[in-house]
């Protein structure tokens, strides 16, 4: 029997397509290749965005024409939102609305081991580790919560032996992963004192003292989510978890944040992000931002760039305001026209840019961990652009501290870590050299 796995949307996601997928090999179950017809697919979909619910369709579509002969099971959030339309598209033979129904489905199927998490992660050097699922919160933009509405934290020893399986792969890097990664334990701590609390730093504290040659880093959390006790165990155990935050902004208008209905005002996030250079050396912090949220007007938008300098992100995930049907900001008045929306995504993407190049700047002659992923694929005008055209093949990697690294590809063994010296930034990514000897990492 041969099987297809299509994954759309987050990290969430691809973990747990990951998961169905593990199971289904382990009872007879094999990839299909290249143009080989499938028996079996699944798609996992996203509803973030309308496209989202498109390309869902599309994807599904496209499944059913060159495998006329499958069966398509469909899950993830838009299978969730709408059930009956997925239903209705050519060869679904079945919809899962509730990422809890997993195991349920392994069953179905004919698995009766069902695993409490992966042992792999294919075709990839870093693994995502989902950790908890569910999102409380409601800001006016996003669907998510509505469709992933119950908080649930995987045990810790779920995790801990899921992660030293993935490390016994071969995986140098997990990124722990969640729908609101920072609300782990959040379901487990109602009616508890707060000193008995269990909070995503005790996580990270528990898997940083198992043994091997990996490191973790966090995915996506909120400001109010960066805690000293979080920062505390990044500083003490720096070989083991990476000195990068992806911290989500949005918006730096506190008028614009309001509107989104977040949990904080722009000085408090850049309180947040002071709080981890303090403690950290050089940390990377990226973000996300809206521009063109309804109503923004040039002087809030100009208060988001005022922040992003302040905060000294070294990326930037820029996102157009997207309407999303059933949620309040769809309904706002003063929707932002799309060439506004284009023009300030343009402005935001040079201030990225220029933020960019500082922070590499800031890391040049310092002491790197890099985990070499792919070949280097970059056409020689780009070459030519950046003013360097490599004599040799080089390999891509990703640094502890988020930077794309190059190095020949003779020194740089994909799948591997590797201790250099940070180099010139060439564009996208750093120049190096190999460590002469493996240097302390600086917390």
């Amino acid at each position: 029997m041969k099987l297809k796995t299509v994954t759309l949307g987050c990290k969430v996601n691809q973990y747990e397509t990951e998961f169905v997928r593990e199971g289904l090999l382990g009872i007879g179950y094999e990839d299909a290749v290249d143009r080989e017809s499938a028996d079996l697919c699944i798609v996992n979909t996203c509803t973030v965005t309308s496209e989202g619910d498109s390309k869902s369709r599309q994807v599904i579509r496209r499944l059913a024409r060159e495998n006329p002969a499958s069966k398509i099971v469909v899950m993830g959030c838009y299978a969730t939102r709408a059930p009956d339309e997925v239903a209705a598209l050519p060869n679904v033979s079945e919809v899962v609305t509730d990422k809890r129904e997993l195991p349920d489905l392994l069953g179905r199927f004919g698995v009766v081991d069902v695993p409490t998490g992966i042992s792999g992660f294919a075709r990839r050097h870093r693994a995502y580790v989902k950790v908890q699922d569910g999102c409380m919160l409601r800001c006016s933009f996003c669907i998510i919560p509505y469709v992933r509405p119950n908080l649930a934290s995987r045990p810790a020893a779920h995790i801990a032996d899921e992660v030293r399986r993935l490390v016994d792969a071969g995986h140098r890097e997990v990124v722990l992963t969640g729908i609101h990664l920072g609300h782990y334990g959040v379901d487990w701590n109602r009616s508890l004192p707060k000193e008995s609390w269990t909070r995503l730093s005790h996580l990270v504290r528990d898997l940083a003292e198992l043994p091997g040659d990996f490191r973790m880093r966090l995915s996506s959390i909120e400001a109010t989510e960066v805690t000293r006790e979080l920062i505390d165990v990044m500083a003490e155990q720096p070989d083991k978890v990476a000195p990068h935050l992806h911290i989500s902004m949005q918006s730096g208008s506190d008028g614009v944040l309001r509107r989104m209905r977040r949990r904080w005002g722009a000085q408090r996030f850049v309180d947040r992000c002071g709080l981890l250079k303090e403690r950290l050396d050089r940390p990377a912090i990226t973000t996300d931002v809206i521009v063109g949220f309804p109503g923004e007007t040039d002087a809030e938008f100009a208060e988001t760039v005022d922040v992003c300098r302040h905060a000294g992100f070294s990326k930037i995930h820029m996102f157009p305001f997207s309407p999303r049907r059933g949620t309040p900001a769809a309904e706002m008045t003063e929707q932002v026209s799309k060439q506004t929306k284009h023009d300030r995504g343009v402005e935001l993407a040079r201030v990225e840019a220029e933020l960019r190049a500082e922070y590499y700047a800031s890391l040049a002659g310092m002491p790197l961990r890099v985990l070499f992923e792919s070949p280097l694929e970059q056409s020689e005008s780009n070459q030519r652009a950046e003013g360097f055209i490599p004599s040799a093949p080089q390999h891509i990697g990703t640094s502890c501290r988020y930077a794309p690294v190059a190095l020949p590809a003779d020194l740089a063994p994909i799948g591997e870590f590797v201790d250099v010296i940070a180099g010139p930034e060439m564009g996208a990514y750093l120049t190096a050299e190999v460590a002469a000897a493996a240097p302390a990492l600086t917390p």
